[in-house]
């Protein structure tokens, strides 16, 4: 088992413009194979760049905060930005390659979230700009 205090959190992680990140758990700091945690702060009206997590599935408990999480909705006729606003207690689940960025309009609290990875190690893929994914291909008989 291993213990990681609040006061040493990892910095030197994948990292976003616009947000810091800090590992807990993750292959280099506890010798994990399958599952990356930490947290992201969002500073008072800041966003942060459009970024996926690439095969990661990301579980996100919002500790502090009201951050909005912005991502493409392709469902319609035309891409539609999504925004899903929360607040202390919520979670968010994070598919797959899903381009999204996290903003925190708030102009005086920072925003902290926990963060809970399927992969070892912090997987980002930083964006020019929001895309929606590509409709799966139907399944073939």
């Amino acid at each position: 088992m291993h213990h990681i205090r609040a006061d040493a959190l990892d910095g030197d992680t994948a990292q976003t413009g616009g947000m810091r990140r800090f590992a807990a758990i993750s292959g280099r700091t506890t010798g994990s194979e399958k599952l990356w945690m930490g947290q992201t702060h969002v500073a008072p009206s800041t966003s942060s760049s459009d970024h996926h997590h690439g095969a990661s599935e990301t579980a996100i408990h919002v500790v502090s905060g009201h951050p909005e999480f912005v991502f493409l909705d392709d469902s319609g006729d035309e891409p539609e930005e999504v925004r899903l606003r929360t607040g202390p207690g919520d979670y968010i689940f994070v598919p797959p390659f899903v381009p999204h960025r996290e903003e925190n309009p708030d102009p005086s609290e920072e925003a902290v979230v926990v963060i809970a990875r399927s992969t070892q190690e912090a997987i980002v893929v930083n964006l020019p700009g929001l895309y929606a994914l590509p409709a799966e291909a139907e399944p073939q008989a």
